[in-house]
């Protein structure tokens, strides 16, 4: 499996959530690789905002491609966001699935991540 590449319009289910920085040809990858019910997370797509999707993950499997606005979000909104998540977030299983790493370890582990060897890559 190429990320880089083209994407088919659907391609085998493995991520039920995701996010990706900016527009790429791995978006639509990821996209095309949500499960049935999931949703993409997107941010700073305002350099690129051509999508080389097909509609079939949004039709097909009922994904949803979510905005994250940090920019105009009104004071508001953000101070019930953060509320929702010192109320909600389950810290011991935050502590369950975070790893803190040194940033000499972070090239390794980077390596790691894109050869799919861990953990973090299939989230």
């Amino acid at each position: 499996m190429s990320w880089s590449g083209p994407a088919k319009p659907l391609a085998k289910e493995r991520w039920r959530a995701g996010g990706q920085r900016r527009f790429k040809p791995r978006s639509a990858n990821l996209l095309s690789m949500t499960k049935y019910g999931g949703a993409i997370a997107a941010w700073r797509a305002r350099r690129r905002m051509d999508l080389p999707s097909s509609v079939a993950p949004f039709i097909l499997r009922g994904v949803c491609l979510l905005g994250i606005d940090s920019v105009m979000c009104p004071t508001m909104a953000r101070k019930a966001a953060w509320d929702r998540l010192s109320r909600d977030l389950d810290r011991a299983k935050l502590s369950e699935i975070t790893h803190e790493i040194g940033l000499d370890q972070v090239i390794g582990i980077a390596a790691q991540i894109l050869a799919g060897q861990s953990a973090a890559a299939s989230w």
